[in-house]
């Protein structure tokens, strides 16, 4: 059974509708004006309102409390009562959210049937609400891979910006992982249960991509043969990521600019905008700053995109973290398959750590995907890697094989060749002995990084277990471990 706000300024029809309703097993909290039902719809939280959207000339209306049902998180399911000849009234209040309506004067039967079917939308909804739970924990803060510097200032931005509305404005070169942290930012912030909807604003031309982003009614174009919702009503609730914002055109980028700043939308077609409480995140690959001074991106919009801007940093940027992503990969990938992870040589890690890595960690992610997909017996080499790496790999490795632990530690399995020097004579080995001492509070640091590390790797790779296993917290485990960088 459901927690109903009721919200009617008629009160012989506050009692009827109150009887009903808990006589099916439903908690009513009744409301007889929308200023009462406003100041405790947050503190209440309904799953269900059921609201005359007429509540008399003084105070709030219905539609303040339905938009303001809809703002909560997760919304409410809001029902709205409307009077006889009042079908422009209830068509609005559905654009504004309302999942249904009853016209006046109506049986109880009719009032039943709507509930029913409001409840079984809250179950789809609860049903979504779990799936997007489990997803919250893949994107967890813990679960993104990182420990370089720059990846580090990147987790704790994310971490401080995740709980609120702001804009978002992610910026860096095409598979650096920014749609990764945008589900971060989602999957962790208030808004979780609620809808993540992605778009690559550069995949679609104009008419398209202004039709998906807000929609269109039947007929307002040629193919428009029945009305649309775009993907910001889609989004209500929850987030549009709006990816390669750069290459937005001009008109859409003034529409664009219209929903951040009222909060409405206009579907295509349509005179009548309608409300929607999404959070924006946008992502470039170019420098707006440039495509300004160019006349081709409204600076305007940019200074309403760039309320927190967060820049992601290049694979090249990060390569001490290749080890810890070459790890992960070979792990994902032989999941994939239902295999035990993949091992890899030296020879083609080494390989991997020299390239220039243009792609970024999007190239990484395909060339471990062609090197699992080709080797025998779950083990890389360096000829299974794409062919321009395979001039990288130094020969004094041969196929030694490594091991990598989800911290990106390296275990020899088979014993390497022993490195030889120009002449071709074994190169003498180094004893500890005869190694240079340094600082003692260098020394202290390394053996809080590897002791770190290895909390990380007994936790299989996750974080957040490794700072409970180590009793500090994830903001001080990702502290120590850019202090040991």
């Amino acid at each position: 059974m459901a927690k109903v706000m009721l919200v009617e300024d008629d009160l012989l029809s506050i009692q009827i509708v109150t009887e009903i309703l808990r006589a099916e097993g439903h908690e009513v909290i009744p409301f007889n004006e929308g200023a009462g039902a406003l100041d405790a719809l947050e503190r209440t939280a309904p799953e269900i309102v059921i609201t005359d959207l007429n509540l008399g000339k003084s105070g709030p209306s219905g539609m303040d409390v339905l938009k303001r049902a809809r703002a909560l998180t997760p919304p409410a399911i809001v029902i709205v009562i409307t009077g006889y000849g009042s079908f422009e009234i209830a068509v609005e209040a559905t654009k504004l959210g309302a999942f249904d309506y009853l016209q006046k004067p109506f049986k109880a039967v009719e009032l039943r049937l709507k509930l029913w079917k409001a409840l079984s939308h809250s179950e789809v909804v609860s049903e979504n609400a779990y799936l997007r739970k489990e997803l919250k924990k893949k994107y967890q803060f813990s679960q993104i891979i990182g420990s370089a510097p720059a990846m580090q200032q990147v987790f704790r931005m994310v971490e401080r910006v995740a709980g609120t509305d702001s804009t978002v404005l992610l910026r860096g070169e095409s598979g650096t992982g920014k749609e990764l942290i945008a589900k971060a930012l989602h999957f962790n912030s208030r808004r979780g249960a609620g809808p993540f909807v992605p778009i690559n604003c550069s995949a679609l031309p104009e008419h398209l991509l202004e039709s998906e982003l807000f929609g269109h009614r039947k007929g307002s174009f040629t193919g428009a043969i029945a009305d649309k919702k775009g993907l910001f009503q889609e989004a209500d609730g929850g987030t549009i990521f709006l990816d390669e914002i750069g290459s937005m055109s001009g008109l859409l980028q003034s529409r664009l600019l219209r929903v951040l700043q009222e909060r409405e939308v206009r579907a295509v077609g349509d005179n009548v905008p309608f409300y929607v409480n999404v959070r924006v995140i946008a992502a470039t690959n170019e420098p707006l700053e440039q495509r300004i001074k160019e006349g081709g991106f409204r600076e305007d919009l940019y200074y309403r995109l760039n309320v927190i801007s967060l820049p992601m940093p290049a694979l090249r940027e990060r390569r001490e973290d290749l080890p810890l992503l070459v790890s992960h990969f070979l792990r994902s990938k032989a999941a994939d398959r239902g295999l035990k992870p993949y091992s890899i040589s030296l020879r083609a890690l080494e390989a991997l750590q020299v390239h220039p890595w243009p792609g970024t960690v999007r190239e990484l992610e395909n060339a471990i995907e062609r090197g699992s997909a080709l080797c025998e017996d779950g083990f890389i080499r360096l000829n299974d890697l794409p062919p321009n790496f395979h001039a990288l790999g130094s020969p004094d490795f041969s196929d030694t094989e490594v091991a990598l632990a989800p911290c990106g530690e390296t275990t020899v399995i088979a014993t390497a060749p022993e490195a030889t020097n120009a002449g071709g004579a074994a190169a003498p080995v180094q004893s500890p002995l005869n190694q240079p001492v340094g600082q003692l509070k260098d020394f202290i640091r390394d053996q809080e990084s590897a002791y770190i590390q290895r909390a990380i790797a007994q936790a299989g790779g996750d974080k957040e277990q490794a700072a409970k296993a180590l009793g500090v917290s994830l903001a001080t485990l990702y502290r120590r471990l850019a202090e040991g960088e």
